[in-house]
């Protein structure tokens, strides 16, 4: 009864907050600001696909937002980070170490290079790639020839880093940058998520080699379906815009492509949405963190674990999470919650669980596989 009766109390709660008692989702898009101006201008240019004024300013505003030198308009975040893979100089063969509690395109971006994902243990904290496993796990299996990090059991070379900052959680990404800098590892961030969060002031996806962000239609700023690839290379960021735009020489009027490229860029279109919608991130991220530290306050009361940002982190607390006390309630929950109206959702799969994923190397999940039971996020569109 009491634990029904806490159901029942959140469920209210959230509809409260939300101001209705009709379905309350879990993450939807806001455009308050001038999306339909620029949408218009946008039409009647003509200009639509993948040249236009709008792509070069959204570009802009997103590195001075950022504070990373160069931004890439790509097509979604998926083809965002299979294009950061590449420009890292990640291939078939390689291995590629990242966490299992993340979303299918961390994985699937590997993949799609023919490098082989390794599986490290996250933090309960940030509910981020570990610091110390990924440590443990190189101290146990690394060794570095001729500035490149070999894997002494596979002899495959360990060529890159993915940590992803989840639901908009800053990781512990200045440790792990070190520790892939003694590795010879390089760094790329999967930012997907964390639009508007900083480590130490520093925003994230700029702390390594190459970072990418999301637009997708559930994110803090949407162009529907988009993404960015930021770096402090001039070089990667001519590579990436080359590549996305099908490896063609420019020319006049010639086609002349000198490799394989890809169809990546984002369209005009869905850049005039990003535009408008980047010009509203400071209010979303005020608006964002007032609904955490509303749920902070109530779910501490309640006795149940809210995720908050650990001590240098700004988040922008893009997906609200609680950690429930074993699968059973979370479930329960999570049953409860969706039949009243309530959007509700447990974590990912761990990608080590994925039938395509499950023969790949893992290390000590331990906090992994405990949060992968107990995690739920709860609504958290920015409140009008």
């Amino acid at each position: 009864m009491k634990v029904m009766n806490w159901f029942e109390g959140t469920t209210q709660f959230i509809k409260e907050l939300y101001g209705s008692s009709k379905f309350i989702p879990l993450h939807e898009p806001r455009f308050l600001g001038r999306e339909k101006e620029y949408l218009s201008g946008c039409i009647d240019s003509t200009f639509v696909s993948s040249v236009g004024p709008y792509v070069t300013e959204f570009e802009k505003k997103t590195a001075e937002y950022t504070g990373a030198l160069h931004a890439v308009a790509i097509v979604n975040g998926t083809s965002a980070l299979h294009l950061a893979m590449i420009v890292a100089g990640v291939t078939a063969g390689d291995e590629v170490l990242t966490q299992p509690l993340t979303f299918i395109a961390t994985a699937n971006a590997i993949g799609y290079t023919g490098a082989q994902p390794v599986f490290l243990d996250v933090d309960r904290e940030t509910l981020g790639m570990s610091p110390e496993s990924l440590l443990s796990f190189l101290e146990s299996n690394a060794v570095v020839e001729n500035e490149e990090c070999i894997n002494k059991k596979t002899k495959r070379r360990i060529k890159a880093c993915v940590p992803m900052h989840t639901f908009g959680l800053p990781c512990k990404i200045v440790e792990i940058a070190s520790i892939c800098n003694a590795y010879h590892i390089d760094l790329i961030e999967d930012a997907a998520e964390s639009l508007g969060s900083t480590y130490d002031r520093k925003h994230t996806g700029t702390f390594g080699k190459v970072g990418i962000l999301s637009f997708n239609g559930n994110k803090i700023v949407t162009t529907g379906g988009g993404g960015m690839v930021i770096t402090n290379d001039e070089q990667v960021a001519k590579r990436v815009k080359y590549l996305s735009t099908q490896a063609k020489v420019p020319h006049p009027w010639e086609f002349f492509h000198d490799m394989t490229g890809y169809n990546f860029r984002m369209p005009n279109i869905n850049a005039a949405l990003g535009l408008a919608q980047l010009e509203m991130l400071p209010m979303f991220l005020e608006k964002k963190r007032e609904l955490a530290e509303l749920y902070r306050g109530y779910f501490e009361k309640e006795g149940i674990t809210f995720v908050k940002e650990q001590e240098k982190a700004f988040s922008n607390y893009w997906l609200n999470t609680l950690i429930l006390s074993d699968k059973e309630e979370r479930d329960n929950f999570l049953q409860y919650t969706n039949e009243k109206g309530v959007m509700t959702r447990p974590a990912w799969t761990l990608m080590n669980k994925l039938p395509m994923f499950q023969n790949c190397i893992t290390f000590n999940l331990k906090n992994a596989n405990w949060l992968s039971e107990r995690i739920v996020n709860i609504p958290s569109s920015v409140r009008i």
